[in-house]
């Protein structure tokens, strides 16, 4: 049941990370040489961000669960 709350709440910080990567690319946009963008950019990219980072965390957090703790003895 654990599971389904944790996905219930990734929608929500789905928005807020659009809107946080809309307002520091507004804010670094000179110093960082880009044009600042709009929200639905905004959200492209971190669908694009989640895709790529999504698998790697999972198999970082697989490998951690899985792995086996070694005795003293």
């Amino acid at each position: 049941m654990r599971n389904f709350f944790k996905l219930v709440a990734a929608g929500p910080m789905f928005f807020v990370s659009a809107w946080v990567l809309m307002l520091f690319a507004g804010v670094l946009a000179k110093d960082v040489g880009i044009l600042a963008f709009g929200y639905v950019t905004s959200m492209v990219a971190t669908i694009g961000l989640w895709l790529v980072l999504a698998p790697a965390i999972g198999a970082v957090a697989r490998l951690t669960k899985s792995k086996p703790k070694l005795k003293k003895g």
